[in-house]
């Protein structure tokens, strides 16, 4: 009868036959690393990998404290130090290592560093060559995987900002020796649609996975490209070639829709603003252009011609009212003086002395009689009383001389 046993005792007995192997217990590997993580327990998970193949590693945060002098990176060339066993509960054996060291930059690092040095010389990286990523956009291209989170992210994100949002999905292969050419052909299908902007991503990876987004075929589809492109490769802390070419660079698809789609609430908000402030400004310079206008309509009464005659009108108005004040205060003071002089001659008039009972006696030529040598006898004289006249003929004269008897 064949013996039988569980999953935990094949895993207990191969773990034995790798600690009894001299080799296993101290070995170094060589190798690149990919799908590095730093734990939050300290530990650190990685591969090492060649042409051939990958081993997986892990290095406790007990020997990382000294044996691990450096940052590792994806792409990194090292020499890993420790032993080969098996993780019971997995059935997986992977390097414990103990020690690592830097052996040269990885062959996918160095062809990374040197296609971006060649094309930051042909200034692909340029800002003269980014396209502005239009504010407000009615469509939106996007080339990815049509499974996974990225694109779940980019269609919530981007309709949850603007519901009215139309989606063109390009469904390109993302990973893989057919992803550079899958993802260029997405990029030309959508630069010929009506799409405003275009979003070219994945989620995250290894370098090995997103290696696609590395090379020069995509890059020069996304330089070429007339529509602006905002790139979403991976995580925050990834970076690809593609990243420098777009016109815009996302941490995250998400991020990408963030920035691709405008908030279309908030968009009517700043419409309503901005009608409101327009309203208040016209309100403003509508009050000022009449204020304006008054003050110009007072200047121009004052500058018109028929303003000026009106002010010459009423100043000459003025001047008649003066001039009429003094002929009227001259005339009252000619006819009080004229009055007083009436009164004075009425003192030495003829008449009133006819009316008192004197008389007045003149010769046929009407000449004033004051002697009696004025007149001879048979003279015809004239006397003048207070009711007329008496014609009369000279007798005879009688010479007196009244002083003498008043004395």
């Amino acid at each position: 009868m064949r013996s039988e046993y569980t999953v935990t005792q094949v895993n207990v007995y191969i773990k034995n036959m790798f600690s009894q192997d001299f080799l296993l217990k101290s070995i170094v590997v060589k190798g690149e690393v990919s799908n590095c993580k730093y734990h939050s327990s300290g530990h650190v998970y990685f591969t090492l990998k060649d042409s051939g193949g990958a081993i997986a590693c892990v290095m406790f945060r007990s020997d990382r404290e000294k044996g691990l002098k450096f940052e590792m990176k994806e792409g990194q060339q090292v020499k890993a130090y420790g032993a080969v066993t098996v993780y019971e509960r997995d059935g997986k054996y992977q390097l414990y290592a103990r020690s690592i060291e830097l052996d040269g930059a990885g062959a996918l690092y160095e062809r990374f560093e040197e296609l971006k040095r060649r094309l930051l010389e042909q200034g692909m990286f340029s800002e003269e060559y980014k396209q502005p990523i239009p504010k407000y956009i009615r469509t939106l291209g996007v080339v990815t995987a049509p499974t996974g989170a990225a694109v779940r992210d980019i269609c919530n994100v981007a309709t949850r900002r603007n519901p009215h949002i139309q989606i063109i999905l390009y469904p390109a292969i993302v990973q893989g020796d057919k992803a550079a050419e899958s993802i260029v052909r997405g990029i030309e299908t959508l630069a010929a649609s009506s799409a405003d902007v275009i979003i070219v991503g994945r989620g995250g990876g290894s370098i090995e996975d997103l290696w696609a987004f590395n090379e020069e075929i995509v890059a020069q589809a996304i330089f070429d490209c007339p529509i602006p492109i905002i790139s979403a490769v991976g995580h925050e802390t990834d970076t690809t070639i593609a990243d420098f070419v777009s016109d815009k660079r996302a941490p995250t698809p998400s991020a990408a829709a963030e920035l691709a789609v405008f908030e279309y609430e908030r968009f009517l908000q700043d419409l309503e603003d901005y009608g409101n402030t327009l309203r208040m400004k016209m309100e403003r310079k509508t009050k000022a252009l009449l204020l304006e206008e008054k003050r110009l309509s007072e200047a121009l009464k004052h500058l018109s011609p028929l303003g000026r005659i009106r002010d010459r009108q009423i100043r000459m108005d003025q001047y008649r009212d003066t001039l009429d004040n003094l002929i009227n205060g001259k005339l009252k003071e000619t006819r009080h003086r004229l009055d007083i002089d009436i009164e004075r001659l009425s003192g030495l008039s003829p008449l009133d002395r006819l009316k008192g009972g004197y008389s007045y006696t003149t010769d046929e030529n009407g000449r004033n009689i004051k002697s009696t040598g004025d007149v001879g006898a048979d003279d015809r004289i004239r006397i003048y009383v207070s009711d007329g006249a008496i014609d009369a003929q000279v007798t005879g004269t009688d010479r007196v001389s009244w002083l003498d008897d008043r004395k």
